[in-house]
């Protein structure tokens, strides 16, 4: 693969627009594409994994989901944003992103920009 892949769901408004602040203020060279147009097959993800976290499929082969996702997708950028990166990556951060990351998940229809379609399904909520 030449290029690294940030995949998140197109189906949820609040994905959406975190992907438009992606691709608006975050210098990476990787690609930000909704799984729903994605080639699944060729970047070794499943739908399953795609809609449980984003996904990031780097241009080695790496693969990382939720906030390492995040982590590797800000790793992949402009100075300041591999600091957040970095940042991310720090054990007790890392330690603490992922209830952080599930709970923005579970929650993410009610945010900001979020609509009744964000909603994960409630068999996946608990």
């Amino acid at each position: 693969m030449e290029r690294s892949t940030f995949v998140y769901d197109g189906d949820c408004a609040f994905c959406t627009r975190c992907a438009e602040f992606i691709e608006r203020r975050i210098p990476t060279t990787a690609r930000v594409v909704p799984w729903q147009f994605a080639d699944l097959d060729a970047l070794g993800l499943t739908e399953a994994e795609c809609e449980e976290a984003v996904q990031w499929v780097g241009a080695d082969g790496s693969r990382a989901a939720g906030p390492d996702a995040i982590a590797r997708l800000l790793g992949d950028s402009g100075a300041l944003w591999r600091v957040a990166g970095a940042g991310l990556r720090i054990p007790p951060v890392r330690l603490a992103a992922w209830p952080a990351y599930r709970w923005v998940a579970r929650n993410r229809h009610r945010l900001p920009g979020g609509t009744a379609a964000c909603a994960v399904p409630s068999a996946r909520r608990d």
